[in-house]
C-alpha cells in the first residue's frame, strides 16, 4: 500500500514533466503502450498467457477505458492548467465517487450518519479547493476533468471487483490484457489530437518513461493485486495518501504554492473520506451471530480453494498442477 501511495502519488509530478513535450494524447498512448509492453514481458517471463475468451476480453476493454484510457487522458488534460500537487488533492475524491456511485446504484444501502456527514464533508472540502466564489479559484474546464477521472476510477474498481479479479486468472495477466486494451483505445483518439509533433529534451523524455513504467505498470499491477486481495473499496483507500505525496513533490520539485484555502480543503477531503471509511470496515468484517456450521465450513473451502496467494494463481491459470487427492485433504484440514 505504501509503495503503492508513493508511485500513484507520483504520476502528477511526471505527467507535469511529461506534458513540458508532448501532448495530453501523447502522454497517455506512451503510458499505455509502454506499460503495457512492460506488464507483457512479466507475464510471460512469470510462465503465465494472456487471457482467453471473448467475455473476459469484453470486461477487459470495458475496464481499460475507465481504468486506463479516459481517466489518464483527463489527468493530462486537466494538469495543462491545474497544478500537480492539486491534481492530487482532487483524484483522492475517488473514494466519494465510490459511496454516491453505490448510492445510484442501491449497493450502498443503509448509509449510516457518520458515513453520510463524510460524504457531505468531502464534497464540501472539494468546493473550498475549487473555490467558485473566487475569480481566481481553481474551477475550470482542468479541475472539472481531474474530478472526472477520479470519478471514472470508482466505476472502474467496482467494475473491476466484479467482473475480472478472482475468476481463475492471475492478476499478471489481467493488468497486462488491460493496458494493451488501453493501448488500442487510446490509439483510435491519437488522431483527434496527438499527431502534433513533438520536441521532447531529455527530461521530457525521462518523465515519459518513468510515468510509463513505474506509474502506470507497477503501479497499476499493484492496484489489481489489492483489488483482488482486499476488494475494490480498499484498493481506493490508498487515495487518502495521494494528496500528501503529490503536494510535497509539486512543492518540492516545481516549486508549487499553497494557498492555506486548499490545504483547509484537503484536510476536510481526508477527514470525510476518512468518515465514510470508518463505519464500512465495522460492517463489512461483522459476521452472523449463528451461522451453521456446515456452512462455516463452506466458507472456509471458499476462501482456502479461492485464495489469493501467487500459487493459487499458478494453479487457477493452469501452471501448476496438484495431486487432487491431496490438495483436497488441505482444503478440508484448512476448512476445519
Amino acid at each position: 500500500m505504501a509503495v503503492l501511495a508513493l508511485l500513484w502519488g507520483s504520476t502528477f509530478l511526471w505527467i507535469e514533466l511529461a506534458l513540458r513535450g508532448l501532448s495530453p494524447l501523447q502522454v497517455t498512448f506512451i503510458r499505455c503502450a509502454l506499460g503495457a509492453l512492460v506488464l507483457t514481458v512479466a507475464c510471460y517471463a512469470t510462465g503465465r498467457r494472456m487471457p482467453r475468451g471473448i467475455t473476459v476480453w469484453r470486461h477487459i476493454v470495458v475496464a481499460a477505458f475507465f481504468c486506463n484510457a479516459l481517466p489518464f487522458t483527463l489527468f493530462s488534460l486537466g494538469q495543462q492548467t491545474v497544478d500537480s500537487g492539486l491534481a492530487g488533492v482532487l483524484n483522492a475524491t475517488t473514494p466519494l465517487w465510490s459511496i454516491a456511485l453505490g448510492l445510484g446504484l442501491g449497493s450502498e444501502r443503509g448509509l449510516r450518519p457518520v458515513r453520510l456527514t463524510g460524504l457531505l464533508l468531502g464534497f464540501a472540502g472539494t468546493i473550498v479547493i475549487l473555490a467558485p466564489w473566487q475569480s481566481a479559484g481553481a474551477v475550470g474546464w482542468g479541475a472539472l476533468a481531474i474530478l472526472g477521472a477520479a470519478a471514472s476510477y470508482a466505476v472502474a474498481f467496482t467494475y473491476m471487483g466484479r467482473t475480472l479479479v478472482r475468476k481463475g486468472t492471475p492478476t499478471i495477466s489481467l493488468s497486462a490484457a488491460q493496458l494493451v486494451a488501453a493501448s488500442g483505445l487510446t490509439a483510435v483518439a491519437l488522431p483527434i489530437g496527438g499527431l502534433e509533433s513533438i520536441d521532447p529534451g531529455p527530461a521530457v523524455l525521462i518523465a515519459a518513461v518513468v510515468l510509463s513504467v513505474f506509474c502506470t505498470a507497477i503501479t497499476f499491477h499493484l492496484t489489481y493485486r489489492i483489488i483482488n486481495d482486499e476488494g475494490a473499496t480498499n484498493a481506493a483507500v490508498v487515495g487518502y495518501l495521494l494528496p500528501v505525496v503529490s503536494v510535497l513533490l509539486g512543492a518540492a520539485v516545481l516549486g508549487e504554492e499553497l494557498s492555506i484555502r486548499v490545504v483547509l480543503g484537503m484536510a476536510v477531503v481526508l477527514v470525510g473520506v476518512g468518515m465514510t471509511r470508518r463505519t464500512g470496515a465495522t460492517v463489512a468484517t461483522a459476521a452472523p451471530a449463528a451461522a451453521p456450521a456446515p456452512a462455516a465450513a463452506e466458507g472456509a473451502v471458499e476462501w482456502a480453494v479461492e485464495g489469493t496467494s501467487a500459487r493459487a494463481e499458478d494453479m487457477a491459470a493452469g501452471n501448476v498442477t496438484a495431486d487432487a487427492p491431496a490438495t483436497r485433504r488441505a482444503v478440508l484440514e484448512n476448512a476445519e
